[in-house]
């Protein structure tokens, strides 16, 4: 159950003929009064022998009264509006249920505390079988202001109870970091146009992927122009951009104007102060990225995420999850037409998970952020798909951290955020990665070089090596063994090297996971004969143990 909270001023008339009227898309029907505050206010919906317009005047005019009686001693907001949504798998509740519900959730804004027979006037209207809309003044009916202190907490805490209380859908709660719900009206809006989704969802991914995409407030810039962005600035007294709002074209007012979003209402971290912070931690620098293959960089900036989750201040945890939030976003622009819906939802389920109250350090994931923009800049970005499965894979292990570490500061909305992430993101790799696999298998070296290979992981990681022979993914790992071997090195040593990686112990498959290290540390450029004969000394004697981290189970 979804309340919220919506301040206004003047009087309630408007509201009022909004509430008891068709609706913008004809979607009200049979609107009422359910409750009030005295239990017999004038219902312009259960009035048959009078005009509906002369009672819904009567009705307002009557919840008006407290504030009419100040003059100008009332205060500058006079109008508490507040929707109360069920889910749409929640029983229909009656008339008498949504009354009570609606005694309870004035009672826990302070608007009217139960038994208090001087508190604000207020109505329940039912126009609908899933929602009431709750029309309150602000002012007692004593001349006071009602204590309503936190009154959004306190809804959200009391819906979290009705929900229990009446067996319904049970949302997660939140810390006040989540993005904003588009309105009732916007959905509708979106329906009469045709669209699937609405103009404040659309803005806020667009704003995003800009944000993720761009190094400097310029290309930010030229990326919205880019994907049809309209943005108009806040300017202040020297002429520097204080704010900026976002408008998408032919989404117009009743005026013929653009609706305008202000960045901080599509997502708190999207104002422009906080995205100029953002892009200050990813400004080009001398040295940038290092040459090199880029899926690699990224795949190992997403690899260390887990290290930091589990042993870096909350700061830095927070910054790599904004950060890989940001890789998710422009992932599905980067990927075959085929996996681009899976990885679109999670980057959209995901979002939720990169905001909490704790302050990101993004300076910390500077890493990530760059090489995942290079991917998004380099024309020749797709090649046979091992490069996106790869950074997959270390993903989902990263994804299934987050979903430990929001647990453990119990955020209970990013928590869920990152379960959902993570069926899309094992969708999405087992569409890339079997591929993959598959060819990688076909071209699997002789059996007496596989049973070698199998010699050698029994070896070096006993624990992990009756699983990884007997999984689908061995004869793949076999494969870049060996084409390693051919490049120049060592195979022990490009093992032990990979196992000394990570801990294998939340790999969802440590062969898979291997076959992807493998294949990294096999492209890079073999070690000289002295290099080579260190590599074999060493790898000639046992393996010290490698210390584990913290264990996150993927699904």
């Amino acid at each position: 159950m979804i309340p919220k909270v919506i301040l206004g001023k003047g009087d309630t008339r408007r509201l009022i003929a909004y509430l008891f009227g068709k609706g913008t898309a004809n979607e009200h029907v049979d609107p009422h009064l359910v409750a009030s505050w005295n239990g017999f206010a004038p219902d312009p919906g259960r009035s048959p022998h009078r005009d509906p317009k002369e009672v819904e005047k009567q009705l307002h005019t009557q919840l008006d009264q407290p504030v009419a009686m100040l003059g100008r001693r009332a205060p500058q907001t006079t109008v508490w509006h507040c929707p109360v949504r069920a889910a749409p798998e929640d029983p229909i509740l009656s008339d008498a249920q949504w009354a009570e519900i609606a005694r309870r959730i004035v009672a826990a804004a302070g608007i009217a505390p139960t038994g208090d027979t001087e508190a604000c006037r207020w109505v329940a209207v039912r126009h609908a079988d899933d929602h009431i809309h709750i029309a309150a003044t602000l002012v007692r009916q004593d001349d006071r202001r009602p204590r309503r202190d936190h009154d959004i907490r306190a809804v959200q805490k009391e819906a979290r109870q009705i929900e229990i209380d009446y067996g319904l859908r049970r949302l997660k709660p939140g810390d006040g970091t989540a993005a904003k719900r588009p309105t009732s009206k916007e959905v509708f809006k979106a329906r009469r146009l045709g669209h699937d989704v609405t103009s404040r969802e659309i803005l806020r991914l667009r704003v995003r992927r800009a944000m993720a995409a761009a190094s400097t407030e310029a290309e930010f810039f030229a990326l919205l122009e880019a994907t049809d962005v309209i943005v108009r600035l806040k300017l202040g007294a020297s002429g520097d951009a204080l704010g900026c709002n976002f408008a998408l074209p032919g989404d117009t007012n009743d005026e013929g104007g653009p609706v305008f979003y202000a960045g901080s209402t599509l997502a708190s971290d999207l104002s422009l102060p906080k995205i100029r912070q953002r892009l200050a931690t990813t400004t080009p620098e001398p040295v940038a990225i290092r040459p090199g293959n880029l899926w690699h960089q990224a795949t190992a900036a997403t690899e260390r995420i887990p290290h930091h989750l589990a042993h870096s201040d909350d700061a830095v945890a927070q910054g790599q999850l904004a950060a890989l939030g940001g890789a998710l976003d422009l992932l599905p622009l980067t990927a075959p037409i085929a996996v681009r819906t899976e990885l679109e939802r999670a980057a959209l389920a995901f979002e939720r998970a990169t905001r909490s109250r704790i302050v990101a350090d993004h300076a910390s994931a500077r890493v990530l952020r760059r090489s995942v923009q290079a991917i998004w800049k380099d024309p020749v970005r797709h090649g046979d798909g091992a490069g996106l499965a790869m950074l997959l894979d270390v993903a989902l292990t990263a994804v299934a951290y987050a979903m430990h570490w929001h647990h453990t500061h119990q955020h209970a909305q990013q928590q869920a955020a990152a379960e959902q992430t993570l069926l899309h993101l094992q969708a999405a790799y087992g569409q890339i990665a079997e591929p993959v696999l598959v060819g990688l298998a076909s071209r699997a070296p002789s059996p007496q070089t596989k049973r070698r290979y199998a010699h050698q992981l029994q070896q070096a990681v006993p624990e992990h090596a009756e699983r990884i022979l007997a999984d689908s993914a061995w004869d793949a790992l076999a494969t870049v063994l060996t084409e390693a071997e051919a490049a120049g090195h060592n195979a022990t040593a490009l093992l032990d090297q990979a196992l000394n990686q990570r801990t294998l112990d939340d790999a969802h498959s440590p062969a898979r996971a291997l076959t992807w290290r493998i294949h990294r540390l096999g492209e890079r450029h073999a070690p000289g004969p002295r290099a080579q004969a260190a590599n074999s000394s060493h790898a000639a004697h046992p393996t010290a143990p490698r210390s584990q981290e913290p264990q996150a189970r993927r699904r």
